[in-house]
């Protein structure tokens, strides 16, 4: 089976190196100048958090998601499974409530609970949720570690190839461009994100944290090298345009009412782009003769990828009934 993966973002390369696991031979082509140059998976938050997901996402985001916290780790180093410490302001911890009723699979933490998690949060949070099994990882990592892989496996990967696909020359063709796929899915619609990264060596921090606020709640990812990502906002816009003076001083706000060591932190990166999703904000595979198009991962590339790359191998080699499979 000769199959051609349209798109290098985490879609792209899961489903290829899904595909070769299966003997397939894969090539990948991308429209992007490099990896990363095209995919909105560069600006990812690498949250691998079903449960938390679950505060805002359809029960489908929750359950196909736990199985990125296996295969990650299976398949690229550097998945920290540390899970997710969930606060809020003094005057929001309301919104703590309603984020545990909305969730599962958390403990409650009182304020020294929290320290010993995060010693540099001592003394700033009277309660917090904690997310035990969830994890992270730095997408552009493991981007980069996907794409060494799939080359160990024979799969090349081509750049600065705008292709049309149904000329493409294969048994099977996966589309995964994301919204650059919109002209043939016509009720993908892009979603705008954007995100800043700062450094600072003022304060360390071990696993996400998510600042939750009733209008936008934002979170904090560490990475290596004292840098800090900061994200969350979501703009119904296909607009790739630069970040919004609003988002900007939202995002850096969030990160100051977490510990105001933030305030005096470097900013080393801001960055939008468009995420694609359906009208239900759920994932779809669609079938169109040879074409597999999985598309529409919205806010959660890197926690479903796993699940979705697996159903969309199935469909290209044809072994699922399609009860397993999200198709509209």
């Amino acid at each position: 089976m000769r199959v051609i993966v349209v798109g290098a973002g985490v879609a792209g390369l899961v489903t290829a190196v899904q595909l070769a696991e299966r003997g397939a031979s894969v090539d990948v082509v991308d429209r992007g100048a490099y990896l990363g140059a095209a995919s909105c998976s560069w600006f990812a938050g690498g949250m691998l958090a079903p449960w938390c997901e679950a505060e805002s996402a359809e029960p489908a985001v929750t359950h196909l998601g736990q199985m990125a916290l296996d295969w990650w780790p299976a398949h690229i180093a550097g998945t920290v499974a540390l899970g997710t410490l969930v606060v809020a302001p003094p005057r929001d911890t309301a919104e703590l409530s309603r984020f545990s009723k909305r969730t599962t699979d958390f403990e409650w933490l009182d304020q020294d609970a929290v320290a010993r998690l995060e010693p540099d949060l001592d003394g700033r949070f009277r309660k917090a949720l904690f997310f035990p099994q969830e994890a992270h990882l730095d997408p552009r990592r493991a981007l980069v570690a996907l794409a060494a892989r799939l080359e160990q496996m024979g799969v090349r990967i081509s750049f600065d190839r705008d292709v049309s696909i149904p000329d493409l020359d294969a048994d099977r063709i996966v589309d995964c461009r994301g919204f650059a796929a919109a002209a043939d899915l016509p009720d993908l619609r892009g979603v705008k994100g954007e995100m800043v990264v700062i450094r600072t060596h003022e304060i360390k921090l071990h696993r996400p944290i998510r600042m939750l606020h009733p209008r936008i709640p934002l979170y904090i990812v560490p990475r290596q090298d004292g840098l800090f990502m900061i994200g969350a906002t979501s703009i119904e816009s296909a607009d790739r345009s630069r970040i919004t003076a609003r988002s900007m001083i939202e995002l850096l706000s969030a990160a100051y009412a977490l510990h105001p060591a933030f305030g005096e932190a470097e900013v080393v990166e801001i960055g939008t782009d468009v995420r694609p999703a359906f009208p239900d904000n759920l994932p779809a595979i669609r079938r169109d003769g040879k074409i597999v198009r999985l598309n529409g991962l919205y806010r959660h590339g890197f926690l479903l990828s796993p699940a979705f790359a697996r159903m969309a191998a199935d469909a290209v080699f044809e072994e699922t009934d399609g009860a397993d499979r999200v198709e509209r």
